[in-house]
């Protein structure tokens, strides 16, 4: 076996699409946008490599087939000053083999070590934590795009290598007959008719207003993770534009309270159904494959991506206002949408865990986050 560090063209085609017979036989898995994971290694759209380094390599074979790949790299604005400095490790795909994926993470180990880290997460993303993050375990089925979706056996992989799980992540779903209407009707009463609170769904006219929205919310509701980077105007008007083909309006909701920007919920449509036939190509021919798919797919299920109020309005019911506001317009604009998928939540947040229980969801997927020091 002999590994190759990603340079060319080639390699970067080959580190993508190299290792996706492993996929051939499983109906559930869906092959990730090409160019989703060559913008994530492109120096000039991911901001991370301002602040730090990545790089990538194939492993062959003695018949110089490409039998597994991996990705090492770091950014200080995760150092957490007097700890350890930890980097990272990801977008692993590896035969069934312990020497192959031994030879994997050494590789990504020493590498990191050149640079002065002294211990490695994984299997995550070079950025955002709502991608590509942590090594699924449990739930192998409907996997969400941008989701981490492997075979089972990397599990064994990780662990007798000696990684060991630092977080759990759960994701959940609930179907719109389990919704626990009832009881949050009720909670929910209080705050949707109190005229100090409003509920507004998203407007794609309005798309400067709720990009504004978006990032005073954000900001302020995630400043006090340490791992917290400010959100930009530049940065939700991309992701937005982006998202511009599978976002539903009705499945979008802000708070505001004394007329103020104070919380969103935002779902998207379950864009994986409509980017399988695809296989991982979204050029004009994918765009128009795209359109033909959306125009002629029933969509019956959407995932929340994100979920946030700032801590000045937290524990005064607007979660509930803008569950039940979401739950509304569903039930009245797209009867066709029966289920969603709740966004995934660390064990680190019991609090948010019991609110999805509440709600009468269910668990159905499950990721960890794994760490090895040096």
């Amino acid at each position: 076996m002999k590994l190759k560090e990603v340079k060319t063209e080639t390699d970067k085609i080959n580190f993508i699409r190299g290792i996706y017979y492993i996929y051939k036989n499983d109906i559930e898995w869906v092959a990730p946008l090409d160019s989703d994971i060559e913008q994530i290694f492109n120096e000039n759209k991911n901001l991370n490599f301002k602040l730090g380094k990545a790089c990538r390599w194939i492993l062959l074979d003695d018949n110089s087939k490409i039998i597994g790949r991996i990705a090492a790299f770091y950014s200080q604005k995760d150092f957490i000053q007097g700890e350890k400095k930890i980097g990272a490790c990801g977008f692993f795909e590896c035969i069934n083999s312990q020497e192959a994926a031994n030879m994997l993470f050494d590789n990504a180990k020493l590498w990191l070590q050149s640079q002065g880290i002294e211990g490695m997460n994984g299997p995550v993303n070079f950025g955002e934590k709502d991608k590509f993050w942590g090594l699924m375990v449990a739930g192998f089925k409907n996997p969400s795009y941008q989701e981490n979706y492997n075979p089972s056996y990397y599990q064994k992989l990780f662990e007798n290598y000696g990684f060991v799980k630092i977080t759990e992540q759960t994701t959940s779903e609930i179907n719109i007959n389990d919704f626990n209407y009832d009881r949050f009707n009720k909670l929910s009463s209080r705050v949707l008719s109190n005229p100090a609170y409003t509920f507004e769904h998203f407007r794609i006219k309005d798309l400067n207003k709720f990009s504004d929205d978006f990032i005073t919310i954000y900001n302020l509701a995630w400043a006090h993770r340490s791992d917290f980077s400010p959100m930009t105007k530049d940065r939700i008007e991309t992701t937005l534009k982006s998202l511009k083909p599978i976002l539903m309006e009705k499945v979008m909701w802000f708070a505001y309270a004394h007329k103020k920007p104070a919380g969103f919920y935002i779902s998207v449509i379950d864009v994986n159904k409509l980017f399988k036939p695809l296989n991982g190509k979204l050029n004009w021919v994918g765009k128009l494959k795209f359109l033909w798919y959306k125009n002629t797919t029933n969509i019956s299920r959407v995932r929340g991506i994100v979920f946030g109020i700032i801590p000045e309005y937290q524990n005064l019911g607007l979660e509930t206002g803008m569950i039940m506001s979401f739950y509304n317009a569903v039930k009245k604009h797209h009867p066709e949408i029966t289920t969603s998928e709740l966004a995934w939540i660390g064990d680190f947040n019991p609090k948010m865990h019991g609110l999805f229980t509440a709600l009468g969801a269910k668990t159905t997927k499950i990721h960890f986050t794994y760490q090895i020091v040096f």
